[in-house]
């Protein structure tokens, strides 16, 4: 290797030790580094949806304990012989995206690599393609730690190489602020600025005012600038600050009987050109795809819970032209559009630093709370916490 790190590693994890349990710190042994993985220490983690999918027990292929933990910044401390990308240095700021196989069509073509017919199991089952995983506990049992191709709820991360976006010269604040990049963010600006492409004259509804929410809706209303964004929730002060960034009209499920209705009069009976769905809840979704106008489009962005099932009146979808689609992380090329991302913020077209709040990872539950009540948008969590740093050979 590079820089040949002395293994077992020791390092800290914030891992779920069973199906439906808590977020545990907890100390765990690196074994090994494949050749195409790299080891990064991780300073800051997003926290998202699909981490408490995992922790729920939700995604089947996962086995326990696990580390989940996708969407990050750290520092490189070892790269593996085998990584393609000769332009990675040890000390290198990097970002933590998805992963996917590198040797599909799509993937050569670095055309949306969410289309990789790996995607799922190299992503969701939290171990390596071979069904391996480099951590353990001290006792000897397997962590499965390859979430997304890179856990990064770990201290010390083994991190597939098509997960890493370079960054370099990442500030200690920059590296907070940017740590969703990898998965919320761009999911939903990817999918208003990748798949929609809206004009400026066209109506876009946004449901749920998270980080993903928010993201569609600082594409749309300061990238693109388009002009009727409407923004959906059932809390008011998310929807309040959603005008402060570009919606020209909110509306609050929980005070509306009839969001579609309301949404036909402010449109005057047009509808959407263009929804998207954040939440993954069935009602929601239906809403969705009944306030598109004609030939509009909507998309599912958020993981529903297993089994949602949803109504849809054909006659209607087909007589209208509807199009109803999902769209995993935005269908875009990380690498490519992450830096596009990161333009828009310096540009001041994409301020995630007034949605995102960062918490010490010993105060998750806080963090949790937080975001589940809507007191804040975006949680990330800072990892400080004591470990053994790897021991570098020649």
């Amino acid at each position: 290797m590079k820089t040949g790190p002395t293994f077992p590693i020791e390092t800290t994890a914030l891992l779920v030790p069973s199906p439906g349990s808590p977020f545990t710190i907890s100390p765990v042994l690196i074994q090994n580094l494949r050749p195409n993985e790299l080891l990064v220490e991780i300073k800051y983690s997003g926290l998202c949806h699909t981490d408490f999918l995992l922790r729920d027990g939700a995604l089947p292929k996962v086995t326990y304990p696990s580390i989940p933990g996708h969407e990050g910044t750290g520092t490189i401390l070892a790269i593996g012989p085998a990584v393609k990308n000769r332009s990675l240095s040890i000390g290198d700021d990097v970002l933590l995206s998805f992963t996917s196989c590198n040797e599909c069509h799509h993937c050569l073509e670095q055309s949306p690599s969410t289309k990789c017919k790996l995607m799922p199991p190299l992503n969701l089952s939290s171990v390596r393609d071979d069904g391996t995983t480099a951590y353990q506990m001290q006792d000897g049992t397997p962590v499965s730690g390859h979430f997304f191709g890179q856990s990064s709820f770990a201290k010390i991360a083994v991190v597939s190489e098509l997960s890493v976006v370079p960054i370099k010269g990442m500030s200690e604040e920059e590296m907070g602020i940017w740590a969703p990049m990898g998965c919320g963010y761009q999911t939903g600006a990817g999918t208003i600025l990748d798949v929609f492409k809206p004009r400026k004259e066209d109506v876009v509804v946004i449901f749920g005012m998270g980080g993903v929410g928010f993201a569609a809706l600082m594409a749309a209303a300061l990238i693109l600038e388009v002009e009727t964004v409407i923004a959906v929730d059932l809390v008011q002060e998310k929807l309040d600050l959603a005008k402060e960034m570009g919606a020209r009209w909110v509306i609050n499920g929980k005070e509306t009987l009839d969001v579609v209705g309301e949404m036909m009069k402010i449109t005057e009976g047009k509808g959407a050109d263009f929804a998207v769905d954040t939440t993954g809840v069935g009602k929601v979704v239906q809403d969705m795809i009944r306030c598109l106008g004609q030939g509009g489009t909507a998309a599912s962005v958020g993981a529903p819970a297993p089994g949602v099932k949803i109504e849809v009146d054909v006659g209607m979808f087909f007589a209208l032209s509807k199009k109803w689609i999902g769209v995993v992380e935005g269908e875009v090329w990380p690498v490519e559009f992450i830096p596009r991302l990161i333009q828009a913020y310096k540009e001041g077209k994409f301020p995630v630093d007034k949605i995102s709040k960062v918490y010490p990872v010993e105060e998750i539950e806080k963090a949790i709370a937080d975001t589940e009540s809507g007191k804040i948008i975006k949680a990330v969590l800072k990892f400080q916490c004591q470990l053994q740093s790897p021991t570098h050979g020649t």
